[in-house]
């Protein structure tokens, strides 16, 4: 399995001309449907009652499970965004709770959050409130549990790749919010989503095998690239790992801009793998980009 697995580093000073080497072929795949129960995970690992359900807003979803470990700390902290197109009725935060158990049983502190996506009031701009607000429950979590805020990870699969790498991004009055002061992270996890949805819009769709960006962000790339622009991940963060598989390698445009703040950069691609299966403890690939996700969320 690990022959299949191809990884490159990448940094600001890396040419152009090499960052767009980096691309594969893929077949979309037919995106989950709610309800999803156990879709995407092990069956043999039956996620952990969480150690608290923390909510940062008032609507049905504004929702985050906090797992902690067990010993005494202090620990990394994964806050976790999941997928579903970015439209409602496909998925929660319930899919990723497998990954969360397991990141748990391994030491690190997870808060798994859900969020509003296309069709229940989120989208362009409440989608965006909602991860701001939810990363505001680390300040929480740190006052009632050992946890080290020097190593936090943004962690997002698929969809949940966008406010994976936002919310470390500095913004402006154009964007979703208003101007904001970045969230102070360590690092950020991308596991088989974009890098940036203003180059990587007809992918993504391609992957969802419907049209999911426009209606998210009220309209394509074209229409509305001031939007796109605002939303540009530029994060201020020490490390970036994408672990893809459906999805190719972010584009160089992307990478650039990825990159432009300082961020160290990882891509690994997993050719022939499933959406899911990156997320997916007792998968084979998961097992062997575990070692990596590890590094990334214990700060090694």
């Amino acid at each position: 399995m690990r022959r299949f697995i191809r990884e490159r580093v990448f940094s600001a000073a890396l040419s152009a001309v090499f960052l767009a080497g980096c691309t594969l072929s893929r077949e979309p795949e037919t995106p989950p449907r709610a309800p999803l129960g156990m879709y995407g995970t092990d069956a043999q690992l039956a996620p952990t009652k969480p150690t608290a359900v923390l909510r940062y807003a008032e609507h049905p979803r504004g929702l985050a499970e906090l797992r902690i470990p067990e010993g005494k700390g202090p620990f990394a902290l994964a806050v976790i965004f999941h997928g579903g197109c970015f439209k409602t009725g496909i998925a929660d935060q319930a899919y990723m709770a497998p990954l969360a158990t397991r990141w748990q049983q391994m030491g690190i502190a997870t808060l798994n959050v859900d969020y509003r996506e296309a069709g229940d009031e989120g989208g362009w701009p409440g989608s965006f409130h909602d991860w701001q607000q939810a990363v505001d429950l680390i300040d929480r979590v740190g006052k009632d549990h050992p946890i080290d805020r020097e190593r936090v990870t943004l962690v997002g699969h698929s969809a949940g790749g966008l406010p994976a790498l936002w919310l470390a991004t500095p913004q402006g009055g154009s964007g979703p919010i208003g101007p904001r002061i970045p969230r102070t992270a360590r690092a950020a996890i991308v596991l088989d989503g974009p890098g940036n949805l203003g180059h990587e819009q007809p992918a993504f769709d391609a992957l969802c095998q419907f049209s999911a960006v426009s209606p998210f962000m009220g309209g394509a790339p074209a229409d509305q690239a001031e939007r796109y622009a605002a939303i540009a991940p530029r994060p201020k963060l020490e490390e970036v790992l994408f672990v893809q598989a459906k999805l190719p390698a972010p584009p160089a445009p992307s990478l650039e801009d990825i990159v432009a703040n300082g961020a160290r950069v990882s891509v690994r691609e997993n050719p022939g793998a499933s959406h899911f299966a990156v997320i997916t403890p007792g998968n084979a690939v998961y097992e062997v980009n575990e070692p990596a996700m590890l590094r990334v969320l214990r700060g090694e």
